[in-house]
């Protein structure tokens, strides 16, 4: 099986990445899906440094579809995933009744379940 994470450089996009790991069975893929468009995705070799859990079972995958939660929704139903896991940030009472924009298409048209993680108080 597969866990598909909806990844930013950033403290939630770290935080999906530290769930995907937590939630992980052994032996389980975990692709790394941009979230943000146009931001910079990390090589295999950074992630695995950075979580050294996923080392050998990490892949990186670098959607070109233009609109990151469609892309993210699309390989995880590609891959069949098992999960979704995305970070999700503090919002302002205004951000909140919008709620974000790509989080919420995810959560809106995924497949299968969604986790949605926030970064420790620490990390924010």
């Amino acid at each position: 099986m597969t866990i598909v994470v909806a990844y930013a450089d950033t403290p939630p996009g770290y935080a999906a990445v530290e769930g995907a790991v937590t939630e992980s069975r052994e032996g389980e893929s975990v692709v790394i899906v941009p979230a943000v468009r146009g931001e910079r995705i990390p090589e295999v070799g950074e992630v695995e440094a950075r979580w050294p859990d996923l080392a050998g079972r990490v892949e990186v995958e670098r959607g070109d579809l233009g609109d990151p939660s469609d892309t993210v929704v699309q390989v995880a139903q590609r891959l069949d995933a098992r999960l979704i896991v995305l970070g999700l940030r503090a919002r302002t009472p205004v951000g909140k009744l919008v709620f974000g924009s790509t989080a919420q298409r995810i959560l809106l048209d995924a497949t299968c379940p969604v986790l949605a993680v926030k970064p420790s108080v620490a990390a924010s």
